[in-house]
């Protein structure tokens, strides 16, 4: 799932790409706007909806998966990869909050509602590349 919606979601990003057969009404939580009589129900397309849910659903199962050999050693690597992956996405956006602005710090919210997960997925499998444990 990872392998489809990473590059898709990529294009969506990039070339505001959106599915025309994705177009439907939606209980929207928050109106945009108090002073529009629309209510809470909205018409929208959902591809950076359905696009966004499945990356996060793909990327929970390849960094979460059990592995061949499960052990405290796999759990102490896979802990540290996500400490460590926390501590750098959070770093990176401390120094989003200090050099971006505007619209521009909005693109850095939602990539980085990614970039934890994604940092993970990396620093996990790369550790246990390193110390060959599968």
């Amino acid at each position: 799932m990872i392998i489809f919606t990473f590059p898709l979601g990529l294009w969506v990003i990039w070339k505001d790409f959106e599915f025309q057969w994705l177009i439907a009404k939606v209980y929207n939580l928050f109106p945009s706007s108090i002073f529009t009589n629309n209510g809470h129900i909205v018409s929208v397309n959902l591809t950076n909806t359905l696009v966004g849910v499945l990356f996060i659903i793909g990327a929970l199962l390849v960094g979460f998966s059990k592995e061949k050999i499960e052990d405290e050693y796999i759990a102490t690597i896979r802990m540290n990869a996500l400490l460590w992956a926390v501590f750098i996405n959070y770093t990176l956006l401390i120094i989003c909050f200090l050099l971006i602005y505007d619209m521009s710090f909005l693109h850095v919210m939602v990539y980085n509602m990614f970039t934890v997960l994604l940092l993970f997925i990396i620093r996990f499998h790369y550790l246990l590349l390193k110390n060959k444990v599968n």
